[in-house]
């Protein structure tokens, strides 16, 4: 990868992730997050490339910016790049695929996106592209489930409901893949033949003698997108390792 002299910002962050992202030939400055709008345009007019964004300032970042269908569903960015405009991203949801798909695990049946709400469960779109037949989603109440299976994939069969709809445990039994992006998973819910994605962080091995799927790339895997997305280059997530610690 050549060196760019383009220099990208790096919102909300010290000094010390500037200096990792340097390592990897990139002109990486450290900016104050006082006033997002005002600091998107001081680096456009003084020719930034784009920005990362501290996830502190992620749903400021979404009104401060023009945000893709990911990150308005989302309610975050987390990278922008300035091309006539602050065109900002939420590129976690395009990493987690990448991770899903890198991990071997095979995309068959049924599976389940277990949430809060329509921004926590909007995380997880993208796995609904990826070959399932059917995806139950859930949130607290059932509009928000039902807000978030419009945007399904046409040929994919979703099944919203609540958490606390009577037919979720039957739903649930008949799943692969249980995704867990907000909230906890119900006791009793989770069986062995299951396959568990969290993304909240909260399970070190899951219930019920499931599988718990190794998300430990998907930093990495992250960065390799907004990278992507701010400076239009393409970086191996392996040689990431640095900044990604960085700017943790």
């Amino acid at each position: 990868m050549q060196a760019s002299d383009t220099p990208l910002a790096l919102i909300g962050y010290p000094a010390s992730a500037a200096r990792a992202l340097r390592e990897l030939g990139l002109v990486a400055i450290a900016t104050p997050a006082d006033d997002l709008k005002t600091i998107m345009a001081a680096c456009m007019t003084l020719g930034f490339s784009g920005a990362l964004i501290h996830r502190t300032l992620e749903a400021r970042a979404h009104d401060a910016s023009q945000p893709d269908a990911t990150a308005r569903r989302v309610g975050r960015v987390d990278a922008v790049a300035f091309t006539a405009g602050a065109y900002g991203t939420f590129a976690l949801a395009d990493a987690l695929a990448d991770t899903l798909e890198a991990s071997g695990y095979v995309m068959r049946g049924t599976a389940v996106l277990l949430g809060s709400d329509q921004h926590d469960l909007a995380l997880a779109l993208t796995l609904t592209r990826l070959g399932f037949s059917a995806v139950g989603v859930v949130a607290t109440n059932t509009p928000d489930a039902e807000r978030i299976a419009r945007d399904f994939p046409a040929g994919v069969r979703a099944f919203p409901m609540s958490r606390n709809d009577s037919a979720l445990t039957g739903l649930v039994e008949r799943a692969d893949l249980l995704v867990l992006t907000g909230g906890r998973l119900p006791e009793g819910l989770v069986q062995p033949h299951h396959t568990v994605l969290d993304l909240t962080g909260q399970l070190k091995t899951a219930p019920g003698g499931a599988e718990l799927l190794d998300l430990s790339a998907l930093p990495a895997r992250r960065l390799v997108c907004q990278l992507a997305h701010a400076t239009g280059q393409r970086f191996e997530a392996e040689k990431l390792t640095g900044a990604v610690a960085a700017l943790t």
